[in-house]
């Protein structure tokens, strides 16, 4: 059996320590060198701040701390640390200092010397401010002493940084009427990012603006020294009835409440991508893929390379042993005619079935790239009669910002196509965990943008590839993951986190979901040769991994819809609330590594629950068809609602009965 931590979250090492802060009428977290979650009452005033490293290609340096102390006041606290950032040229060393007053106000300062010579793309503080800030009103400070009032985008934005949030001294946002929260910066100019573009739950502000040319040499010597600092603009009886709500908010397990409500969404029709490895389907693979009744496979044809007509043939192969129709994306060169001829002549021969063509540039980039609309002009063109009776999207192959940058042209396409991904910025489990709910936005700002349905295809836990590279990638190091490889996939955490995934694209109006490959470590099951390195990626040969079992549930009631639901503490577990003719099913997940006691209402008061947490999953891996055999034990009612006992990173499946 592979070890808990591996199980529960695809690592041996432990989560980092989550130290509670106070500062007078502020709660927070204190998490690896950043703080997290700053919170006056019930009401969130900041996500993050934290200090990065960015290297010529937005890869982001990690960070080894040393000298770490912190003490902690009834209402204040201190913080000191050291970091070094070493990675191929780069060597770049800074101490912080992070304090929390009684009055509310938090201090945190940088200063850094750079001891070798190395081309960045920023250095410094980042501010994240929470999603739940969108639409709140705001004051721009800016260097040159002018000040805007102003709202924070409410649908996401594809400027980069949207006005007026440019060349900023300080920023401060309404928290709630008469509650203002201020943050300050001195060192460089800040600007705002909007990150729901990528899926940060979070507006970004960070400095070096980017209008300055990147990236640029840090010569060896260099300083850099920055301080931001938050205060609360508040009445004192306002602020003393904030510490009090947020004293009495803490809350215990018995306060976890899951409630199923009875709006609903339209369940989506889910499909996954064709494996990146290349080796064919197995027959065992093919029977248990069958079973999560499929409604279609990505296969991406690169007609910017050779190789088309192989990969379509395997794709269609596939496609027919799984019996689903293809969702071909097809990946044009700048001059699109001929490998559309090519393409042409292929399809006549072939005659694929396809449910869905998705055109993009192969050679997409944010500024400069290939019009959207001439590659998907000149594909109506050369495969008018191959499109007949399918959906024809556009969008980005990349993420979200580059549909702003590049918009696809409504009048030849039927629908919007966006893949997404929750890590272009942070990698941690926490911030992971906070993206999923940022797809509900993304779906439903698209949607009201573009007026088109949406098609998001593909899901994935890492970006497929860097579009943002000023330089060559350099290769892994020897014995690393490829980047495009997370140890979630095969984890608990990763059945969890594709639970919720579900649940917030259907509430964001997604017309179709497309999610990860069919086998392989970016897959649903690890292929039958196994994991190219099992001791970075330590899954099972041949067996599932627990987000099949997701994947398995929602297929078993395909064709139905997802009920609206909502966690009393999403960043510690959610659920997805399906419905189809008179059946029900909620699949709860932990996010924690901690065991919780739901409560679940909407559901009635009998159910019985199927639990896939670290006792169950080896068997549930490597024999599917028997977990999935098992009816479930039943659950105790208070008499208005269900008890669901929720093991760490479990997933729980309750069917109402």
């Amino acid at each position: 059996m592979l070890p808990a931590n591996v199980l529960s979250y695809g690592s041996d090492e432990p989560l980092p320590a989550q130290v509670p802060l106070r500062a007078g009428p502020l709660a927070l977290i204190y998490e690896a060198g950043d703080l997290r979650y700053v919170r006056l009452g019930g009401r969130e005033v900041l996500r993050r701040i934290y200090a990065a490293v960015r290297d010529r290609n937005w890869g982001t340096v990690p960070g080894a701390r040393t000298s770490e102390r912190v003490e902690a006041g009834p209402d204040s606290f201190r913080i000191s640390y050291d970091v070094t950032h070493r990675q191929g040229d780069i060597d770049f060393r800074w101490s912080a200092l992070i304090t929390g007053a009684p009055d509310g106000t938090i201090r945190c300062e940088m200063d850094g010397q750079a001891h070798s010579s190395f081309l960045r793309n920023r250095i410094g503080f980042c501010v994240l401010h929470p999603a739940e800030c969108a639409g709140a009103a705001a004051t721009v400070e800016r260097v040159d002493g002018a000040s805007h009032q102003t709202r924070l985008p409410a649908l996401i934005t594809p400027d980069q940084p949207p006005e007026p949030f440019t060349d900023m001294s300080a920023l401060a946002h309404e928290v709630e009427p008469g509650v203002w929260a201020r943050v300050a910066f001195e060192g460089d100019a800040f600007e705002l990012e909007d990150q729901r573009n990528w899926t940060d739950a979070s507006f970004k502000t960070f400095s070096t603006p980017l209008r300055l040319p990147f990236p640029v040499e840090v010569p060896e010597g260099a300083r850099v020294k920055q301080t931001v600092t938050l205060t609360i603009n508040a009445r004192r009886e306002t602020r003393n009835a904030q510490a009090r709500t947020s004293i009495d908010s803490t809350g215990s397990d018995s306060n976890a409440l899951f409630c199923v409500q009875p709006s609903s969404f339209s369940l989506p029709p889910l499909g996954l991508g064709l494996a990146s490895h290349g080796r064919p389907l197995t027959q065992r693979e093919v029977a248990r893929l069958r079973g999560l009744r499929l409604a279609h496979l990505r296969a991406d044809l690169d007609l910017a390379r050779a190789g088309a007509e192989a990969a379509l043939a395997r794709a269609m192969s596939e496609a027919a042993a799984l019996d689903v129709p293809l969702e071909l994306a097809l990946l044009l060169p700048d001059e699109p005619d001929a490998a559309l001829r090519d393409l042409r002549a292929l399809l006549d021969r072939a005659r694929p079935r396809v449910v869905s063509w998705l055109i993009f540039a192969a050679n997409e980039r944010l500024r400069g790239g290939t019009p959207t609309r001439a590659i998907v002009a000149a594909t109506r063109r050369h495969l008018a009669e191959h499109l007949e009776g399918a959906r024809v999207a556009a969008g980005s192959n990349n993420d979200y910002i580059f549909v702003g940058r590049n918009p696809p042209p409504a009048d030849l396409t039927d629908h919007l196509c966006i893949p997404t991904n929750p890590q272009t910025h942070a990698f941690d489990l926490a911030s992971v965990t906070e993206a999923v709910a940022a797809q509900q936005t993304l779906a439903w700002s698209a949607r009201e943008t573009y007026g088109q349905p949406v098609i998001v295809s593909p899901v994935t836990l890492l970006p497929r590839h860097n579009p943002y590279a000023t330089g060559a990638l350099p290769e892994p190091p020897a014995g690393a993951l490829p980047p495009q490889v997370d140890p979630r996939q095969m984890s608990l955490y990763g059945a969890g986190w594709t639970a919720a995934s579900i649940t917030y694209l259907a509430q964001g109006g997604a017309a179709s979901l497309t999610y990860y490959e069919t086998t392989g470590w970016r897959g649903v099951m690890e292929s039958e040769a196994g994991s190219p390195l099992p001791e970075r990626f330590r899954s099972i040969p041949g067996a599932v991994f627990p987000l099949y079992h997701v994947l398995a549930d929602v297929g078993d009631l395909a064709g139905g819809d997802v009920l609206a639901g909502v966690s009393s503490d999403p960043l510690r577990f959610e659920g997805l609330a399906l419905r189809l003719g008179g059946r029900t099913r909620v699949v709860l997940a932990s996010f924690d590594a901690n065991p919780q006691e739901v409560r679940l209402e909407g559901l009635g008061t009998q159910g019985r629950a199927r639990v896939l947490d670290a006792a169950s999953a080896d068997e549930a891996m490597r024999d599917p068809e028997s977990f999935r055999a098992r009816p479930g034990d039943p659950l105790e009612s208070d008499g208005e609602g269900l008890r669901v006992p929720l093991p760490p990173f479990a997933v729980v499946t309750i069917d109402s009965h």
